[in-house]
C-alpha cells in the first residue's frame, strides 16, 4: 500500500494494472496550479484514465480543455439538473458543438434532483427530456444524475426509447430492486465511495449483485470521499478504497475487480478510439 495525503494507507494495485475513475470534477478538486499534481498522483496510484464531468457550460468547456491538456483525462459535457434554469437556445447550440470536440466521451451529467430542487421540477423535466434528445442525436452515451427521482428518470427513458450508445446511472443511490430496472434498460451502474460507509446497506447489496460486466467505479471527487477519509476532500486515487470494498464484498481480488471495471469503462465510453 501507498500513503495518501493524510498518511493513511491506500490500497495498492499490482504493477501494470490500472483502474478508471469514470466520474470526477477535476475543475472543482484542484486549482489550475495543482492539477498537474492531482493527475500525476492518480496515475502513480494506478488510477487512469480519469473522466472529468461537465455540469454547466463553463465546466463542460473546462473539461474539454483539461482533456486536451492531459493524455489520461477525458471529458463529458452537459447541464446538471441544478443548473438547467440557465439553459437557452444559445447554450443548446454551444453544447451540440462541444459534443464534437476531441476526447468528449459522454453526454452528462444530466437528470433530475428532487432533493435540493435548485430548479423547479417542471423545468428539470423539460430539460432532462431535451438533453436526452440531444444526447441521442450526438450518439454519445449518457451520464445520468438521479436523486429521489427514480420513477420519472425511468419513465422518461422508457418513453423516449433505447439509447443506442447506452449509459450509466452515476453515483447510484437506489436499492437492488431499482438497480434491476436500470439494468433492464441496458445501463451500467456506477458505485461511489458511499459503499464504504458502515450503514450503506442498500448500496452494498447493489455492489454485490450487479453483474460484473455492468459495474463501474467512480469518485465523484471532490465529493463523497470514502472511508477511511470520509469528510475530507476526495481525489481520483481514492477510488481504490471503493474498489477494495467492492472486491471484499464480492470475494474477489482487487486486481480482478480493477481489470473488469476498467474494461467496462473503456467499452462504454469508447475510449480506445479517442
Amino acid at each position: 500500500m501507498t500513503k495518501t495525503k493524510k498518511n493513511i494507507m491506500l490500497p495498492k494495485l499490482p504493477t501494470g494494472i490500472n483502474v478508471i475513475d469514470t466520474h470526477c470534477h477535476l475543475d472543482m478538486i484542484s486549482s489550475t496550479a495543482d492539477l498537474d499534481k492531482t493527475v500525476t498522483q492518480a496515475a502513480a496510484s494506478g488510477v487512469t484514465p480519469i473522466i472529468t464531468v461537465g455540469i454547466d457550460l463553463q465546466s463542460s468547456q473546462k473539461a474539454i480543455q483539461l482533456a486536451g491538456q492531459y493524455d489520461a483525462v477525458y471529458a463529458t459535457v452537459g447541464i446538471h439538473p441544478h443548473n438547467v434554469q440557465s439553459l437557452d437556445e444559445g447554450i443548446y447550440a454551444e453544447l451540440e458543438k462541444l459534443c464534437r470536440a476531441p476526447k468528449v466521451v459522454a453526454y452528462g451529467e444530466i437528470g433530475l434532483d428532487y432533493v435540493k430542487q435548485y430548479a423547479p421540477k417542471d423545468v428539470q423535466l423539460e430539460h432532462y427530456e431535451r438533453q436526452l434528445d440531444l444526447a441521442r442525436n450526438t450518439g454519445l452515451p449518457l451520464v445520468i444524475h438521479d436523486r429521489e427521482a427514480h420513477d420519472d428518470i425511468l419513465h422518461i427513458l422508457r418513453q423516449q426509447g433505447p439509447i443506442s450508445a447506452g449509459g450509466v446511472m452515476h453515483c447510484f443511490s437506489g436499492n437492488w430492486q431499482y438497480a434491476q430496472k436500470v439494468l433492464d434498460l441496458g445501463f451500467f451502474i456506477s458505485i461511489p465511495g458511499v459503499v464504504t460507509f458502515n450503514k450503506a446497506f442498500d448500496m452494498q447489496e447493489v455492489a454485490q449483485k450487479v453483474p460484473l460486466e455492468r459495474l463501474l467505479l467512480e469518485t465523484d471527487a471532490p465529493f463523497l470521499t470514502p472511508e477511511p477519509l470520509r469528510g475530507k476532500k476526495n481525489f481520483p486515487e481514492y477510488v481504490l478504497y471503493t474498489a477494495q470494498k467492492i472486491a471484499t464484498l464480492r470475494g474477489l481480488s482487487l486486481e480482478k475487480l480493477a481489470r473488469i471495471t476498467t474494461e467496462n469503462g473503456l467499452q462504454l465510453f469508447n475510449i480506445r478510439n479517442h
